[in-house]
């Protein structure tokens, strides 16, 4: 008889008491008051349940991480709150303690609904949703349908979802958000009252994210916590997940959460060398400008970052001249730093900058090679910070120091060949060339063959009450028995006005376009509009002397 062993159940792992719980979750808004950035909104729904004037369908839109979701779920607390003894109403203050706010928070309501629509996009999830909308709700005041980025919801789904949305039973709530509003159509969100969530500004999520590092027993740097804010964009989560990152990199160190770790985690230039970098760039020194950028690539920082922390530079250098207040979250040196170009500098060379910086961002984001596109971008603004100040430039004009470029195009028009018919002898009534012809016949008020003339006639010889035209633009003889009217009548005498089989002169509309092409030319030979084009390779000459309206 074989032996039996009795080995019992396997050893199971020791379960945690507490498992950890991100941030973005453990902090997630449970009270409207902890919804952070969105006053409006706020005031809007407790005044909405004060006089009793809830919409049937709720629409939560903005960027990711401001609170969509939360917000249609504090709604949820708010219509279905009984309060502790059970004897409450709609509130904009849900107690957080009585059954319908427990079971929502812990998302096992029953009657409080939420739907993914990425992942429910079809005609017949939306159909579930119509046909259990008949029902009463089974313990809470009304029944809510959560569906979250509902704009990835089908045509057909949409379709359907529309007899319902508009007239729902009345114990029925609709609460939608999403992030992508444009996609959503227009019968839906005129159904809807929505609510455009804002984005949660820098000094709010800092002082958000110290308020988490205090209840974490987490140290914080405030310019940490304040890269963070920026980093996130106005969003809480994403913040929350980075400083996530930044508490479990802390705990590593020993430390708590530093500013150059974040940094680091970021890939986010040092301030210091950002400084060191536009003070080379404004010093003309090539070199050594991109001496720093190369260091800093080789500690990891991303070409791109570079620029962007150089246009938040000069913009912050740009806020300090206007006379903006300073912003706590910099420290003392950026401060100073700015404070001290932004007396040195001009509005037109920060905006230069700025122009230049803005180009070379976008260069870097779509180079195949990201680095060097870095130092040309800054090497083109090395040459630009050599080149004069714009204003000075118009001082020396206006004081004759430098020749004005007006000038120069007159010297260009007055020295371009200009082809002349030959002279004809004067006579009383005829003038002495071609385009007084025109001149007079437009004066005398015949517009049209006047308008004829300078358009398409080619002169092949010009005298005393004779007009011959080239024959490569032919004309009817209507049209030459007109010119003859017109021309005897204008000029008291009677004119052989022919064809003859000759290339001729250019037209005066020919002659016009090439004269102002002469002067515009002129205008871009001068030294100064060529300094003003290298620095601004994108730019062009709207306007010179001598330019004309030709059709």
């Amino acid at each position: 008889m074989a032996d039996s062993f009795d080995l019992g159940e396997p050893p199971q792992p020791a379960a945690k008491a507490n498992p950890y719980r991100v941030l973005a979750r453990k902090y997630r808004p449970q009270t409207f008051r902890e919804l952070i950035g969105q006053d409006a909104m706020v005031t809007t729904l407790g005044n909405a349940i004060k006089r009793d004037r809830l919409a049937h369908a709720f629409l939560m839109t903005g960027v990711r991480g401001v609170g969509k979701t939360s917000t249609a779920r504090l709604i949820a607390k708010a219509l279905n709150c009984i309060g502790p003894d059970g004897q409450g109403g709609p509130t904009i203050d849900p107690c957080g303690v009585c059954e319908p706010c427990r079971a929502i928070a812990e998302g096992r309501h029953i009657d409080v609904i939420e739907m993914d629509a990425a992942s429910h996009t079809g005609v017949d999830d939306v159909r579930e949703i119509i046909d259990a909308a008949r029902y009463a709700a089974v313990s809470a005041r009304y029944k809510i349908y959560i569906v979250d980025e509902v704009h990835m919801l089908s045509k057909n789904a949409f379709n359907a979802l529309l007899k319902t949305l508009e007239e729902p039973p009345a114990h029925v709530k609709f609460l939608f958000a999403t992030t992508e509003v444009n996609k959503v159509p227009i019968t839906v969100l005129s159904r809807c009252q929505r609510f455009d969530l804002r984005r949660i500004s820098a000094e709010q999520l800092a002082a958000h994210f110290a308020f988490v590092c205090r209840e974490e027993g987490v140290e914080a740097e405030p310019e940490a916590l304040m890269l963070i804010a920026r980093a996130a964009e106005g969003s809480a989560r994403d913040g929350l997940s980075i400083l996530d990152q930044g508490i479990a990199h802390a705990g590593l160190e020993g430390g708590g959460v530093t500013a150059d770790a974040v940094r680091q985690m970021l890939g986010l230039s040092d301030r210091g060398a950002v400084r060191d970098l536009l003070g080379l760039v404004l010093a003309g020194d090539a070199a050594g400008a991109l001496a720093s950028l190369r260091r800093q690539y080789d500690y990891g920082v991303d070409p791109q970052a570079v620029m962007r922390s150089m246009l938040e530079t000069v913009h912050g250098i740009t806020l300090a001249k206007v006379g903006t207040a300073e912003d706590p979250g910099q420290p003392a040196e950026e401060r100073a730093a700015r404070a001290e170009w932004a007396g040195k500098l001009s509005f037109p060379a920060l905006h230069r900058l700025w122009q230049l910086f803005l180009k070379g961002h976008d260069e870097v984001a779509k180079a195949a090679l990201p680095i060097e596109a870095a130092e040309m971008a800054l090497l083109r603004a090395i040459h630009a910070s050599t080149l004069p100040d714009p204003g000075e430039l118009a001082k020396a004009i206006a004081s004759g120091k430098i020749p004005a470029p007006a000038a120069a195009a007159a010297a260009a028009a007055a020295a371009a060949p200009v082809p002349a018919p030959p002279a004809a002898p004067e006579r009383p009534g005829a003038p002495d060339d071609f385009a007084g012809l025109v001149t007079l016949l437009e004066d005398k008020g015949h517009h049209a063959v006047a308008a004829q003339l300078s358009n398409g006639a080619r002169v092949v010889r010009y005298g005393p009450q004779e007009l011959i035209l080239s024959g490569s633009r032919p004309m009817s003889a209507d049209t030459l028995r007109d010119v003859a009217d017109a021309v005897k009548k204008a000029t008291g005498q009677v004119w052989k006005i022919a064809l003859e089989d000759a290339p001729g002169a250019p037209t005066l509309r020919e002659k016009a376009r090439a004269d102002e092409e002469a002067a515009r030319q002129a205008i871009l030979d001068t030294p100064l509009v060529k300094a003003a084009l290298a620095a601004f390779p994108d730019a062009e000459l709207e306007a010179w002397p001598g330019k004309r309206s030709i059709a």
